[in-house]
């Protein structure tokens, strides 16, 4: 078995919200790559890869290129692949470009790998389980009001979701107060047996993080995300540290290396891993067994099609975030029952690009 040809598809992908329908802005869309990689014996594996930006075409580009160089390899070699792409591509890693386009490449390789032999990924890669905790991500977003996103949240309730994620580093200048007061609001909304998680995208300095971090403690969330600067390994130390509260961090971080850094300096107590951003499902699982033997749980960062299967194959995954930004490329995806993802014994991720969608979402 032999690769044989590549179609490498440049995307705007909707960035709705199907869950609550509470969009922050009405028709932004998402840039997103798509890649096929068909063998000489008609297997096609597939991936998709994110971040490209006002600069899609030119990750669109790159891909294409990388995956020029693969045409007429074993796709089952593919730590082999990944030497040889870093070796072709000289100095552009570890970070960027070039380790998206490794993602979407390495993402699709071992869809090729799980179909060559008959059998879904989450087994391949250790099949610790079928079903996976999965929590609601992208409706209940800092731009929204109080009223909005207690409304969102009501809304995820009744969808059957158990756990959710809300945002503080409020728009404008907020004060802590308003911080205080809207994730109270949600919390109202929800009860105080639902698992409720916050993500600050690097919005605070350490300081104000302990701070407003300390003052919202009663409110029970089941972690604090990315409080501070992803690469600010002792601040994100000293906050971890002076919180009752959990933190998680590492979706803003490029390949495995930093990991070490983080988990070594006991910055985080929830290591989150983005799949494009670390190299792929290779790098992925092998942070996850880094993070595994410093007694963290791991956790996943957008792309829940494919990011279930890794969450579901380490015996430290913990939950799966469920943002649906890429779920309408697919003719069907795995389904949610009780707030867990339910996955299947289809070879491979599973999945199959729906074609109409394809084309309607072309760049």
């Amino acid at each position: 078995m032999k690769i044989a040809r590549y179609d490498v598809i440049p995307l705007k992908v909707p960035e709705d919200d199907p869950l609550a329908n509470m969009p922050e802005e009405a028709g932004r869309t998402r840039p997103v790559v798509a890649l096929k990689l068909a063998t000489d014996d008609r297997l096609e594996g597939i991936g998709v890869t994110l971040y490209g930006g006002r600069i899609n075409r030119a990750l669109t580009a790159a891909i294409e290129d990388m995956a020029a160089l693969i045409v007429g390899e074993d796709p089952q070699r593919i730590e082999h692949i990944i030497g040889k792409l870093r070796a072709a591509t000289g100095d552009s890693g570890a970070a960027g470009i070039f380790t998206l386009a490794l993602s979407i490449i390495d993402i699709a390789l071992w869809d090729l790998k799980g179909k060559a032999l008959g059998q879904p990924l989450w087994k391949l890669l250790g099949g610790h389980r079928q079903r996976v905790p999965t929590y609601a991500s992208g409706s209940l977003r800092r731009g929204l009001s109080d009223d909005q996103a207690q409304r969102a949240a009501r809304t995820l309730l009744e969808k059957g979701f158990r756990e959710m994620k809300t945002q503080l580093g409020l728009p404008g200048d907020p004060t802590p107060a308003d911080e205080v007061r809207r994730v109270t609001r949600v919390r109202e909304a929800i009860g105080p047996d639902i698992k409720l998680m916050c993500d600050i995208n690097q919005r605070w300095r350490p300081e104000q993080a302990i701070d407003i971090g300390r003052r919202i403690e009663d409110v029970g969330l089941f972690w604090l995300e990315d409080v501070t600067a992803a690469d600010d390994y002792a601040g994100l130390a000293r906050v971890t540290d002076a919180l009752a509260t959990p933190v998680a961090g590492g979706e803003y971080l490029w390949g495995i290396v930093p990991f070490r850094h983080m988990v070594e300096a006991r910055s985080v107590d929830i290591v989150m891993i983005d799949v494009a951003r670390v190299g792929g499902v290779t790098q992925w699982m092998k942070v996850a067994g880094m993070a595994e033997a410093f007694n963290l749980p791991v956790v996943s960062h957008v792309m829940p099609e494919i990011l279930v299967h890794m969450v579901a194959a380490c015996p430290n995954g913990l939950t799966v975030e469920y943002m649906p930004w890429t779920r309408a490329l697919y003719e069907e995806t795995p389904a949610i029952e009780k707030g867990q993802l339910v996955l299947g014994d289809g070879p491979g991720l599973g999945l199959k690009f729906d074609e109409k969608a394809l084309t309607r979402f072309r760049a």
